[in-house]
């Protein structure tokens, strides 16, 4: 269907991948705050690290300044990571099909880190098993359809 404005209408399987996406990113988020309570284990896996090290041992000051900087780089990840994954989700929306080849290969590398990473979350498995969906229902044909109206819209 074509709009007054001569693109076409959105189908609801763009507007599920963008609210998937959305919900994707707020798990990743969740991660993040969930992530700042557990500064307690970073610092006792920095100690333990620290006791089996036989070169020069940190101080206790040290390994305290090394758990929230650790802390303070992954919050910031999470912040630029959601921030850009938010920026690509809108743009899918728009009908942009570049948005949905970046989204898609953000996806893969979510996916790729999940399997070969220990200790992931469930707040995780969560957020890539959503981010994939969405991604599955951003390729759909109504989908494909609605990116190459608004391509020749344009």
């Amino acid at each position: 269907m074509i709009t007054e404005t001569g693109t076409p209408s959105r189908p609801t399987t763009i507007t599920a991948s963008f609210f998937g996406y959305l919900l994707s990113t707020l798990a990743s988020v969740i991660a993040g705050v969930i992530l700042l309570g557990s500064r307690q284990q970073l610092v006792d896996a920095l100690r333990k690290a620290n006791d089996t090290n036989t070169g020069n041992r940190l101080t206790e000051d040290q390994i305290q300044h090394a758990a929230s900087l650790g802390q303070t780089t992954a919050i910031v990840v999470v912040v630029l990571f959601a921030l850009v994954y938010l920026l690509l989700a809108f743009r899918l929306r728009a009908g942009r099909n570049w948005a949905r080849i970046v989204l898609t290969v953000f996806v893969a590398f979510q996916v790729i880190s999940l399997v070969t990473l220990q200790g992931t979350s469930a707040v995780s498995y969560i957020s890539t098993g959503i981010s994939v969906i969405a991604t599955v229902l951003a390729y759909l044909p109504d989908s494909n359809a609605y990116l190459r109206g608004v391509k020749r819209a344009q």
